[in-house]
């Protein structure tokens, strides 16, 4: 379930080239929209709605779904645009450092404290932006946009503490005002694309819904079933296959900078994981020999 989650994340930039010639914009209107159904029926159906009601009744867990919701609207768009703008590459990388900007959040924002291999991780993952940054010749925007968004959402959403599936529902029903204007407005001025370009496009379109919600469903199961330092390995896969798609399938070109960039990053990953890795394995032995005494 783990490894079918982040696989269609990963491959996600092939089915977002399939809804071409619709704009990004027009493209994320429909994916929240058709994702908003998909989760009221899930909703229904997992009879999760009286912890749909629950979230409403709670003002502090309703602030942490309006940020949650404002930033993952972010992410999408940014994930949809970076793709078809045919920067894949790039969105990977936003996917590759969001591990680490998730653990810096945690510093700036719950006041955790980092660890001396941590702060290496970081430090060599922000020189690697720099260089990235002199190659492209300004910031890397998407991939800092999808980071930072997912950082954010991923914290937001740890703060609420409620489930994944009635939290999305509040998040798209949030959002989905803005959506249907957006897609009426399309409609009205005859710019839409939805029934424009054959039946199949139009069926792709209104897909979206459950493109976002299958791999949800199978990041749920993998996440009440596994370890969560398989589950954060794990997370490295989506980026992993992004970036093959950009080279091998999108041809997306790499200069000798953005590979010492992109090296720059896997390293700074390698070292954030082994410590992870070891730390956890620390603490297992010391609830063990605590057990054991």
């Amino acid at each position: 379930m783990g490894v079918a989650a982040y696989g269609m994340w990963g491959l996600f930039p092939l089915y977002w080239r399939l809804l071409e010639p619709a704009g990004a914009v027009e493209i994320l209107a429909h994916r929240v929209v058709w994702s908003l159904l998909t989760m009221v029926v899930l909703t229904a159906a997992l009879r999760r709605t009286p912890y749909l009601r629950a979230i409403v009744r709670d003002r502090r867990v309703v602030v942490l779904l309006v940020v949650a919701a404002i930033v993952i609207g972010f992410n999408w768009g940014g994930f949809i645009y970076g793709v078809n703008a045919g920067r894949v590459v790039e969105v990977s990388l936003g996917y590759f450092i969001n591990p680490l900007v998730t653990v810096l959040l945690g510093v700036l924002v719950l006041g955790e404290r980092l660890r001396p291999l941590q702060w290496w991780a970081i430090g060599i993952a922000a020189l690697a932006v720099v260089i990235l940054t002199v190659d492209y010749g300004h910031p890397p925007w998407i991939a800092l946009l999808l980071a930072g968004s997912f950082g954010t959402y991923g914290l937001a959403k740890k703060k609420a503490n409620v489930g994944a599936v009635e939290s999305l529902t509040f998040e798209t029903v949030l959002l989905a005002p803005i959506a249907l204007g957006y897609i009426w407005w399309l409609t009205a001025t005859g710019e839409s694309n939805f029934a424009s370009h054959g039946a199949g496009h139009a069926v792709l379109l209104a897909s979206t819904g459950l493109v976002t919600a299958v791999p949800l469903i199978c990041f749920g199961a993998a996440a009440i079933r596994i370890p969560m330092t398989t589950l954060g390995l794990l997370q490295y896969l989506a980026p992993t296959i992004q970036f093959a798609l950009g080279l091998v399938v999108f041809d997306e070109q790499m200069t000798a900078v953005k590979w010492i960039g992109f090296a720059l990053v896997w390293l700074a990953l390698a070292i954030f994981t082994v410590e992870a890795l070891r730390r956890r394995r620390t603490q297992l032995r010391m609830v063990v020999e605590a057990s054991a005494v």
